[in-house]
């Protein structure tokens, strides 16, 4: 079974910056497309940005030049860098991975984290 834990989230002013991360855990033998999204109150989730086995990108409009996703393959671990934060940022920012894993045969899953609360104050 495959589990994502994040952390870094927290209470932020306006202007400041957090770093979350999320590390996939269990029997894995790969990882394919990683993600952070977000879901504010009364909002659906949605997406922040993505990063590929490879490296290549994708960032959500609201959030480009404002945020750097980044992944260590070795480590499962796929980070999110956000800077100049905003308090329309406020959500509950949650890790995806698409994991290869299982044993004797490893097959491919959708995962996601249990989120991590991120608050920007004004």
């Amino acid at each position: 079974q495959v589990q994502l834990v994040e952390s870094g989230g927290g209470l932020v002013q306006a202007g400041g910056s957090l770093r979350l991360s999320c590390v996939a855990s269990g029997i894995i033998a790969g990882t394919g497309v990683m993600g952070w999204y977000r879901q504010a109150p009364g909002t659906e989730r949605e997406l922040v940005a993505g990063i590929t086995t490879g490296g290549r990108t994708n960032y959500a409009d609201s959030m480009k030049g404002r945020v750097t996703i980044s992944r260590d393959n070795a480590k499962s671990t796929v980070y999110l860098q956000m800077n100049s934060l905003k308090p329309e940022d406020t959500a509950v920012y949650y890790c995806y991975a698409a994991v290869l894993s299982g044993a004797p045969r490893s097959t491919w899953s959708d995962n996601w984290g249990q989120g991590t609360q991120v608050t920007v104050s004004s």
